[in-house]
């Protein structure tokens, strides 16, 4: 599923540097930009530890008539009703766990089980942050050019922890964290801070939740691509609008060509 999850629109209107020193020759837009930047699998690693996890799950299920593709299938049925029901971050996903596996085996589960899986997803939160390559250099310098507002969705508690153990999180002069990135949750994120669809780019590695619904509403995007998107989140691409602009880049450090 990795290799289908987007398809890019036609160049004429999406940019797509082929190479830095082709990027070197484009100007960059001018300083004042509000930039909306993601957070999971855009600042720092995410959906890995979520993948680790999962493997190690359905290897302790050990389903002897589904095969491992097809448990996975489950999962991501209980993970879609479970966002639904009860939003995004780990407390959802642990519930994912312990209802998939319920379904699956004709075994109670035991305390033992209950906390054997919970295990699973403790791994995830013991996780230290670790920041994609580029983006500690790249923060300070967008900053000192433009307006930055952290937009991420999952659990608001649990996201704060990680940008206060992050280290960058003095280069955002807002954080907001919605229950869902749709366009009613970024024109109202205009509405709260004035934003001018003109100028106001929204950066991340999701194109269910950064970049569709930001064209939708009008605003530029930037779609920034990492290998191991969660796969609730993967779309295919829309084209801008006339008038609006994606932009395509590799890594994140490559912002500072543009921005």
């Amino acid at each position: 599923m990795q290799s289908d999850f987007h398809t890019r629109a036609p160049r004429a209107v999406v940019l797509v540097p082929a190479t830095l020193g082709e990027m070197r020759d484009q100007p960059r837009f001018s300083p004042g930009q509000t930039l909306l930047i993601d957070a999971d699998d855009t600042l720092w690693e995410n959906n890995i530890y979520f993948e680790r996890a999962i493997a190690a799950f359905i290897s302790y299920l050990d389903h002897k008539e589904y095969t491992r593709e097809q448990v996975r299938e489950q999962l991501n049925q209980v993970e879609r009703e479970n966002v639904r029901r009860h939003g995004y971050g780990l407390a959802s996903f642990r519930r994912a766990l312990v209802d998939c596996f319920e379904r699956l085996t004709t075994e109670p589960v035991t305390p033992e089980k209950h906390e054997r899986i919970m295990s699973f997803a403790q791994s995830i939160a013991d996780q230290e942050i670790d920041l994609l390559d580029g983006v500690a250099e790249t923060l300070p310098e967008l900053a000192s050019r433009h307006r930055l507002i952290l937009v991420t969705k999952g659990n608001e508690a649990e996201q704060a922890d990680k940008l206060a153990r992050s280290g960058v999180a003095q280069y955002f002069s807002a954080v907001e964290v919605p229950r869902e990135k749709d366009p009613d949750a970024y024109r109202a994120l205009c509405t709260k801070y004035s934003l001018a669809p003109g100028s106001t780019w929204m950066i991340g590695n999701s194109p269910r939740s950064d970049i569709n619904p930001a064209l939708a509403c009008g605003l530029h995007a930037v779609y920034i691509h990492h290998p191991h998107t969660w796969v609730l989140e993967h779309e295919t691409l829309d084209a801008p609008p006339d008038g609006q602009r994606l932009l395509e880049v590799g890594s994140f450090g490559e912002l500072v060509r543009w921005f």
